[in-house]
């Protein structure tokens, strides 16, 4: 899955829509929604165009980054080791994501570090929890 696939699928089931609802609401065909959510490596653009435009995004040029939604489908509620732009390494594990509701759009993470996991699983005491900025995140591998 690459970063406009998953993007796609998060924004689709936060809506609540189904591919085919997708499909028709964007003015585009049920296989482009799936070939689109696979990750198909060649789509008309016009298309994806179409589909983002529903969602009040469009396809700009951007610096390449970890894509905040690939970090959804693959590390959530997983044991993650987190490299930050200062170099500083964090190990734990990213529980919910932090939504910019304006932007609509990922821009943070709830991380419990491991030498929290035992505490907040007795108490889910959200002082326990960081919040990471997305944009401070180098590099995510599983711990």
């Amino acid at each position: 899955m690459n970063g406009i696939s998953a993007f796609i699928r998060f924004q689709r089931k936060k809506q609540g829509l189904t591919q085919e609802e997708l499909a028709t609401k964007a003015g585009v065909g049920i296989r482009f929604i799936r070939e689109l959510e696979q990750g198909k490596p060649s789509l008309q653009l016009d298309k994806v165009e179409q589909v983002l435009d529903l969602f009040g995004f469009r396809l700009t040029p951007s610096k390449q980054r970890i894509d905040p939604y690939d970090v959804f489908w693959n590390y959530l509620n997983q044991g993650v080791k987190i490299t930050l732009v200062n170099r500083l390494t964090k190990y734990g594990i990213i529980i919910q994501e932090v939504i910019d509701k304006k932007e609509n759009k990922i821009v943070a993470w709830k991380f419990l570090p491991n030498s929290n996991v035992i505490l907040y699983q007795k108490k889910r005491d959200e002082n326990l929890i960081e919040i990471i900025a997305h944009s401070d995140i180098s590099a995510i591998d599983n711990q």
